[in-house]
């Protein structure tokens, strides 16, 4: 694996978190969970959730797991999204 598809592959990782928090409803206010309610349910705090969101690092494969958990995915549904859609995706998000 290239530099580049190691750089795209990881801001596609932190899109797809992101576009699957974004799925997930906050009960008392009807809105998506933010970063840092993510956070709190994971053990992470919002600046990590942040950084994974944006590509800027890896997540260890427990971390991994436990966010797919509380994102209500298995790590099969995670991973399945096109890396190149996604990165492009993640490139038009303005953080």
């Amino acid at each position: 694996m290239t530099e580049l598809e190691l750089i795209k592959s990881q801001k596609a990782v932190g899109y797809r978190i992101f576009e699957l928090r974004k799925k997930i409803i906050n009960t008392e206010t009807g809105n998506p969970i933010s970063q840092d309610e993510l956070g709190l349910r994971t053990g992470l705090t919002k600046k990590t959730i942040g950084e994974l969101e944006r590509g800027n690092t890896n997540p260890e494969f427990k971390t991994l797991l436990i966010i797919c958990k509380e994102l209500n995915v298995t790590l099969r549904e995670f991973f399945d999204f096109d890396v190149n859609e996604y990165f492009k995706l993640s490139q038009l998000k303005r953080y």
